[in-house]
């Protein structure tokens, strides 16, 4: 083989090397959103994670009760790769009639019949040492919903949290 062929030939191993690895990436590569998002378990006062298209209040890590709600999980830092600076913004879970209609509507592929601004009454939050819990349409409920998005003393604003 000359020395024409040989570089034609290596130059094509490159190139075929490239084009596996850019395929490689494609593949491999994510939309940014994860099939899982945070819950806390109240009992236990342990963040974990779930299927993201659960209904809270779902089923808690260490018994059958039903005392794992959502957690909105923040890095105060502003960098979500920073698991240190990770912290819990508020907690949310849907009232026992919000999550019935919601479950009825998955099973049957139809839509609530409640509404979605009544459907804003129906879903709940608190801080997480917080005891009450407030209505996501009241004004307490969207300042809990909304304080931690302020920027911090060094001018640092926090941002939401995925899970891996």
């Amino acid at each position: 083989m000359d020395r024409s062929n040989s570089s034609q030939l290596g130059i094509a191993a490159v190139l075929l090397c490239v084009a596996g690895f850019l395929s490689w990436r494609f593949f491999q590569s994510n939309d940014g959103i994860s099939e899982k998002a945070f819950f806390y378990d109240l009992s236990e006062k342990k963040l974990f994670t779930a299927d993201r298209s659960s209904m809270p209040p779902i089923r808690g890590v260490n018994d059958e009760t039903h005392d794992a709600v959502r957690a909105v999980v923040i890095s105060t830092t502003g960098k979500p790769e920073d698991k240190t600076s990770w912290s819990v913004a508020y907690l949310e879970m849907y009232s026992p009639e919000l999550k019935q209609q919601l479950e009825e509507a998955r099973a049957s592929g139809n839509s609530p019949a409640m509404g979605r601004a009544a459907a804003q009454h129906q879903r709940l939050v608190k801080r997480p040492t917080d005891s009450t819990w407030h209505s996501l349409a009241s004004p307490e409920g969207e300042r809990i919903a909304s304080e931690w998005a302020q920027p911090t003393t060094n001018g640092i604003t926090p941002v939401v949290c995925s899970p891996d």
